[in-house]
C-alpha cells in the first residue's frame, strides 16, 4: 500500500533513496523542490508546476497528461502510466 504522504510531485518517493539517506538531498517534499539536483535552475519544475496547480503530484492535475511530462520528467520512460497508476491507486483507497 502506498503512503501517498511520501509521494513527490513527479510521482517518486524519497524514503530509501540513498541520497537522502547519506544527507546530500533533503528531498523534494521537504525542501519545496529546492534540491541539489535542480540547483542550476533553483527549483524542480516538476515540483513547480504541480504547486502552480495545487495539486501534490502530476497525476491529480486537472491538466493531466499535459505534453510537458515526457520532456520534464525525462528520467522515467514510463511517466504517463506511473502517474495513471498512483492516481487510480489513490482513488481506489
Amino acid at each position: 500500500m502506498t503512503d501517498f504522504t511520501t509521494i513527490t510531485a513527479c510521482g517518486e518517493c524519497c524514503v530509501g533513496c540513498s541520497k537522502k539517506i547519506e544527507g546530500s538531498c533533503p528531498g523534494c517534499i521537504e525542501a519545496d523542490g529546492r534540491v541539489p539536483e535542480w540547483a542550476e535552475s533553483g527549483r524542480c519544475k516538476v515540483h513547480a508546476c504541480a504547486r502552480e496547480h495545487g495539486v501534490q503530484f502530476c497525476g491529480f492535475c486537472k491538466e493531466f497528461p499535459c505534453e510537458k511530462l515526457p520532456a520534464i520528467i525525462s528520467w522515467n520512460a514510463n511517466v504517463i502510466d506511473h502517474l495513471t497508476a498512483l492516481r487510480d491507486e489513490y482513488i481506489q483507497r
